[in-house]
């Protein structure tokens, strides 16, 4: 928490002293979206009816709107046009959405040496992400309710093996992942506005990145 506190001070101290007021706004209101959003998860932990609009809310809360402020105060920054700002910043968006989507989908399918956590640490701790609600509503009635329970009772990692034959079974996995792509090819098209340098070409690689990453 300290540590938090501090990162957050210090980055508003590198922030003052660009001298940039709109900056200075649009960061300081994407803080406050990500600790609502980080309220909005605990809020929903061992809540299987969660609907997906909710879950993705969660999603642009908590992650998205970070990666979207960051970057349209690089358009600010760079004295971009209003339209290249509002491509950076729906670009931003997009990212964010992509790389949050993918990390859900690590929590079943990655080495978690390599992640950095335990594989199935979203499922021990009742957390209905994505892969897992589209288990839920596609598997089998039995899988369902498996699952379900997992939500509400939370320390289901004794249950990771049938869950993972279930998202198998219903493609949960790809899906996420196909949504994540989706999501990454927005981000790139919103690119568009900006000229054609190795600029917006890094940036489009990084989408790729996002979405093709393991861990």
């Amino acid at each position: 928490m300290l540590v938090g506190d501090f990162i957050y001070t210090r980055a508003f101290q590198m922030m003052t002293s660009l001298g940039s007021l709109k900056v200075l706004e649009v960061m300081s209101e994407a803080v406050n979206v990500i600790a609502e959003g980080e309220v909005l998860q605990l809020m929903n932990v061992n809540d299987p009816d969660i609907t997906e609009e909710n879950y993705m809310r969660v999603i642009y809360s908590k992650t998205a709107r970070l990666f979207e402020a960051a970057a349209q105060c690089s358009g600010i920054l760079a004295g971009c046009t209003p339209e290249e700002e509002k491509g950076l910043q729906d670009y931003g968006r997009y990212l964010g959405t992509a790389f949050q989507l993918i990390d859900d989908l690590l929590d079943y399918n990655a080495d978690g040496e390599q992640l950095g956590k335990n594989v199935g640490d979203d499922l021990n701790e009742g957390k209905p992400t994505l892969p897992l609600l589209h288990a839920m509503h596609h598997g089998t009635p039995e899988q369902a309710q498996m699952i379900r329970t997992a939500i509400e009772q939370g320390n289901g990692r004794h249950l990771l093996e049938p869950v993972l034959e279930a998202m198998n079974a219903c493609g949960s996995l790809e899906w996420t992942r196909q949504r994540a792509e989706e999501e990454a090819d927005k981000a790139i098209a919103a690119l568009q506005v900006l000229p054609d340098t190795p600029w917006r070409e890094a940036l489009i690689g990084l989408a790729h990145i996002a979405v093709q990453r393991d861990r």
